[in-house]
């Protein structure tokens, strides 16, 4: 898992400097209505490049946790243009094993997360087991198509985005949802069966 890891976040410090440029595929308008009516103690499960952090709510703590070292330089040049600064705080660390206490946060966002995490079940399971029990996580992220022709294509090019940035194209991720024992509360298609809102419930 170790050896994963590193292989991945190598790839995404890699193209750290360049992210924004290649990251199209979340509309801002999209980032700002997940985010809007959180409140409370917030994770941010994959900060990245921090392109959420400005639409976040003023009455909103946020961490926001990444394990490139890269995409995290480029969150805090980002945090450093916001006001009330002290509000959010970044820190390298694996979504698949946290370092925070059981039921710490109201809510969880990840934005094109999970198509980068080695094993999505087990960090699906750590963000249910950091959540508070009537906690939501807040889902926006790209997924296999349903449609079979579209599907396939994803699959032969899935090796290729893998080793370019380190991102499947093709994880099942509704799937992966219910077998780390989650409830999906909502599931909004956003561009065809590819993209996704998704609310997820943690009981």
């Amino acid at each position: 898992m170790q050896n994963r890891n590193q292989v991945i976040a190598k790839r995404y410090n890699r193209v750290s400097g360049i992210y924004n440029l290649m990251d199209h595929m979340i509309k801002t308008d999209w980032r700002r209505e997940l985010v809007s009516h959180v409140h409370g103690c917030v994770l941010e499960a994959g900060a990245g490049t921090g392109l959420n952090l400005p639409f976040y709510p003023k009455d909103a703590q946020v961490t926001g946790i990444d394990f490139s070292c890269g995409m995290l330089k480029q969150a805090e040049k980002k945090l450093n243009t916001l006001d009330n600064r002290e509000r959010f705080q970044l820190k390298k660390m694996d979504i698949q094993q946290m370092d925070f206490p059981d039921n710490s946060f109201d809510y969880v966002v990840s934005t094109c997360v999970f198509c980068s995490v080695p094993d999505p079940v087990r960090g699906l399971r750590e963000i249910g087991r950091v959540l508070k029990p009537g906690g939501r996580l807040l889902m926006l992220e790209h997924m296999r198509s349903e449609k079979p022709g579209v599907g396939k294509l994803m699959d032969l090019l899935n090796p290729l985005t893998v080793r370019l940035w380190g991102a499947n194209i093709n994880r099942r991720t509704l799937l992966n949802i219910r077998r780390a024992g989650l409830t999906i509360e909502e599931n909004v298609n956003l561009w065809g069966t590819i993209m996704r809102k998704i609310i997820v419930r943690h009981e």
